[in-house]
């Protein structure tokens, strides 16, 4: 019985860590994005091809070859960063709750485990 509990809260581990994987992803391959899938007013992590420091931006729009936003909600600073060096772009909301229902997943699976080994004893 305990090795058949491990291993059913090991499948339901590994479910939860796969579905914690699933966020969006933008990248400069126009054949996979150009990018019309952002939302303006929505917060992004943008990484850069250069290896320089990933930039969060309130995204507004497109112009042409750049992704134009501000540096966050409260600060108005305008940030413009070329398409040609994005290397990708994630969406900081998805992220959030996917890194939440992992949390809240792996408590469950802790319950689990400790209510069936204290029923085996």
């Amino acid at each position: 019985m305990k090795a058949s509990v491990l291993l059913k809260s090991s499948l339901l581990t590994s479910l939860f860590v796969i579905s914690s994987c699933a966020t969006t992803k933008y990248t400069d391959d126009t054949a996979k994005n150009n990018y019309s899938n952002l939302e303006a007013g929505r917060m992004y992590t943008v990484m850069m091809k250069d290896g320089s420091k990933n930039q969060k931006i309130l995204f507004r729009n497109v112009d042409g070859n750049n992704l134009i936003g501000t540096a966050g909600k409260k600060d108005s600073t305008e940030v413009i960063i070329p398409k040609s060096n994005v290397a990708a772009v994630r969406d900081i909301r998805k992220a959030r709750t996917a890194a939440g229902a992992v949390v809240i997943g792996a408590a469950g699976v802790a319950a689990i485990v400790i209510s069936a080994s204290r029923a085996d004893n």
